[in-house]
């Protein structure tokens, strides 16, 4: 089967694909900032060219410095008739003479060329985009990965396409642990998935990426949300003792304190409020349960604590470490109902 034959149906407005399931077509649009995402659909439309057609030659160009009739150039028929994929990078940053190029070329690809192209974001190019749209190819959408709702299905989806299993908490442990870049939380998702023999769990993520400041920072605020004062601020204080800046240790409160107070204010289910606030059903049950613990007043007096030190610890305070052992303090005694 030819590259290009892949997928060469259009419709009358655009496809659009998820990086995981995206395959083959004539041509294939992958737009968006998450680079990692990008990296992903690109490897994944690779493989499968390759798979269809062992002997696909593959040429690469940049948009950016892209001269005037290269394109033409690289999707000549060969001497022995090889079906082609073309990967162009930096869209976003597209010459004028791409631009021409490819408007003309997109309204009417060659049968057996796979074209992809990545656009980083930004509006360069949008003539190009809506046209690509317009004719129904395949457009995948790469957006960061920002709220932790769409990082525990990342990690879910990973994990399940790996053939292991991994449990709730774990899920959770370890988008605390490494959650910041998506590169490097799914390359534990791969670690873990290929050292694992049983379904993961939080302790399995505690022995690999425990000692992360971000790992570190939400086990203090565990400690502090469950009641355990001794145990918050020993934890901080080995934190702060190796290390740890006290801003990531305030952010990791803070986030479990917003947490709290939407689902406290939300009414309906636990499927309802998790649909209604982006977050994951077992977060919400998890909160549900733990808010039982908190009087109104603590809740409002835990918020503005860490407020203030978070403010205290970015500048405001001389003693940013007083700061956050005062805010975990009060927090712990809030979670005790005094």
């Amino acid at each position: 089967m030819a590259a290009g034959q892949v997928s060469k149906a259009k419709t009358s407005a655009a496809n659009t694909a998820s990086w995981r399931d995206v395959t083959p077509s004539a041509v294939v649009l992958i737009t968006g900032p998450e680079e990692y995402l990008g990296i992903r659909a690109m490897d994944r439309i690779r493989s499968q060219v390759r798979a269809a057609a062992p002997e696909v030659e593959i040429s690469r160009l940049n948009a950016g410095s892209y001269e005037s009739g290269s394109l033409a150039m690289a999707v000549t028929p060969s001497l022995f008739d090889e079906a082609k994929l073309i990967e162009i990078e930096g869209l976003e940053s597209m010459t004028d003479a791409f631009l021409a190029d490819a408007l003309k070329y997109v309204a009417q690809p060659e049968s057996d060329v796979v074209l992809v192209l990545r656009h980083g974001g930004g509006v360069r190019g949008k003539k190009l985009l809506d046209a690509i749209k317009s004719s129904g190819w395949p457009v995948v959408d790469c957006q960061p990965l920002k709220k932790d709702a769409e990082k525990t299905a990342f990690v879910v989806s990973e994990f399940k396409a790996g053939g292991r299993r991994i449990e709730a908490e774990a899920v959770q442990a370890l988008v605390n642990a490494v959650g910041a870049s998506l590169s490097e939380l799914a390359a534990a998702c791969n670690q873990l998935i290929a050292d694992a023999t049983t379904a993961v769990d939080a302790a399995t993520v505690e022995r690999y990426y425990g000692g992360r400041v971000e790992a570190t920072a939400f086990k203090v605020a565990d400690a502090a949300m469950a009641g355990n004062g001794p145990q918050a601020l020993s934890s901080l204080r080995h934190a702060l003792a190796t290390g740890v800046d006290p801003v990531p240790l305030v952010a990791a409160l803070a986030a479990k304190l917003r947490t709290l107070a939407k689902v406290a204010g939300a009414q309906g289910s636990s499927a309802q409020i998790a649909k209604q606030l982006g977050m994951q059903p077992w977060l919400v049950e998890q909160a549900q349960r733990d808010v039982r613990r908190w009087t109104p007043d603590g809740l409002v007096r835990s918020i503005q604590v860490t407020a203030e030190a978070d403010a205290q610890v970015k500048g405001l305070s001389r003693d940013p470490v007083y700061a956050v052992e005062h805010a975990v303090t009060v927090i712990a005694n809030a979670a005790r109902g005094r």
